[in-house]
Formats: C-alpha cells, structure tokens, sequence
C-alpha cells in the first residue's frame, strides 16, 4: 500500500494519485485509490460528483460503512475508487475520542488488501489525524516534490514526521521514492534542487520526473486520468514510465508485461524450411 504524500500542498499529490492509479490499472493490476482528503479532488478527477450523502471514506473512518461497500467502479475495469466528501473534515473532531483513532484506516483496509495489487492513498496536505491514519495504513510513501528551495526546506519536517509515526505506530514504514513533478530541466535552480535532493536521498530519488504538461492540468476538468483523456501527451507517457519505475523497483512483473513478454517471444520464433519447400 502506497501513500502519496506531502505537507506542502500544490505539490502534485492528487495529481500523481490519479494518474499514477490509472498507470498500474491499464498494465491489469487490481488497484484501489482511496481518496482521503477532504477536498475530494482525487473523487472529482474520475469524472464522480462532491456528494455528501454518498458513502465514502469518512463513513469508513466512523465505522458507519466499509471499504467494499463505498469503493466506485472507474471507467478502467481494474481501478476502484473509495470516494471523498467534505465531511470528511469533522473527522479529526469525531474521531479524537474514538478507540485505536490511528489504526481506523489500516482497519478498514485490512479487510481488502487481499482483494488489490495495489492501494493507493491520496492524502490531504496537512499533518492531521486524517493523514497519521494515511501514514500508520501504509507500507511506503511516495512523496511529490517540486524543484524549488521551499521544497528542501520541508524536507527535514517530512522526515522527522516518518520517524514519529515509525517509533508509535508503524514500524515498517518506508520512503519509496521522491518524485519530482511540475519540472523543467531547464532551469538552473531546477537542476540545483534536483542535485541537492539527490545527494539527500540517494537511490530514494526516482529516475521519472513529471514535466508541466498542458494536457495534465486539462485531464481533472474532464473527469479523466490524462492517461484516457491524451495518452499520448508527455504527462500521460512520464505517468506510465512511474509507473513501470515502481513495479521494477519492487519486482513485480504485470500482467499486460507477461502479456508484451509472450507476444515478443512468439514474433521472435523464426521458422526454417528446408527444401523441398512445404
């Protein structure tokens, strides 16, 4: 289970949860977005109206529902999605007095993890109980990050955030990389930062870097991931390499990769015929 995750708002995170999603649901992994955040912006971005009398996810939280039940069919077959809504926000009230308030999450989740490949959170930007449910639920974090200097500036209160939640709650908790997004390699401080971040976190620091792309800002207003709405534009192709990126550093091989594997060896067979000819 991955959460997408970072203080600083207008860093990309919904963005890179939707499309993100999207890329290992088209290579036919079973993936679940669960959109945790009150602005329900994730919900939006798949094309589902702000309804606060539907289930979501703060039914969830209060015990009132269950993931199975509130999860939504995307337009792409293998990707649900658990919706948000702004009641979401009277959460971190209601649930301060409620018993295991960190684990409401996990809980819920644990009941399907069996049924994905992937889950993935989207996570509000803000250091609330909403997002310590986020952080406790989770195994790794992927964490959205512009190339500019108040992003580096956030980084030692991100990382004293995960040891925190490492030592009270969730020891196993991991980074599983850093994305870099809105990014223009053609800036001095761009690369600057970049440098920086790299020598910060290492290997940590994934090799895809999400460009500004028109058609990426488009997609949300269509209710689409940029990946059916233009897959052919640059947001739509650096979404796919992420993706990939992910699954390589895991080891996990998809099923339209086994599927692209099969075809290539078929087409790779050469048949010799011997004369006379038949």
């Amino acid at each position: 289970m991955l959460g997408v995750v970072n203080q600083k708002g207008g860093v990309g995170k919904t963005t890179t949860a939707i499309n993100l999603s999207a890329a290992l649901a088209t290579e036919g992994l079973r993936c679940l977005l669960i959109d945790c955040d009150p602005q329900a912006n994730s919900t939006g971005g798949f094309g589902f109206a702000r309804d606060d009398d539907r289930e979501s996810i703060y039914d969830v939280l209060v015990g009132e529902a269950t993931l199975a039940g509130t999860a939504l069919q995307t337009e792409i077959e293998t990707l649900r999605l658990v919706p948000s809504s702004k009641n979401l926000i009277g959460a971190n009230v209601e649930l301060i007095q409620v018993e295991r308030r960190a684990f409401r999450l996990k809980d819920a989740v644990d009941e399907v993890r069996a049924d994905y490949d992937y889950i993935l959170l989207d996570c509000p930007p803000a250091l609330d109980l909403l997002t310590l449910n986020a952080l406790v639920a989770a195994d790794r974090l992927l964490v959205p990050m512009q190339a500019e200097y108040f992003a580096l500036e956030g980084i030692s209160e991100l990382m004293n955030t995960l040891e925190r939640v490492r030592g009270a709650f969730n020891p196993g908790l991991e980074i599983e990389g850093v994305l870099l997004t809105m990014y223009d390699d053609r800036t001095n401080l761009a690369q600057q930062v970049t440098e920086n971040l790299r020598e910060f976190f290492k290997e940590k620091l994934l090799k895809t870097a999400i460009p500004r792309n028109v058609r990426l800002a488009e997609a949300p207003s269509y209710g689409k991931p940029v990946l059916l709405y233009d897959p052919k534009s640059r947001g739509a192709e650096s979404y796919r390499e992420l993706g990939m990126e992910i699954l390589e550093r895991n080891g996990v091989e998809s099923p339209k990769a086994r599927a692209r594997k099969a075809a290539a060896a078929v087409r790779g067979e050469v048949t010799v015929k011997f004369w006379p000819y038949g």
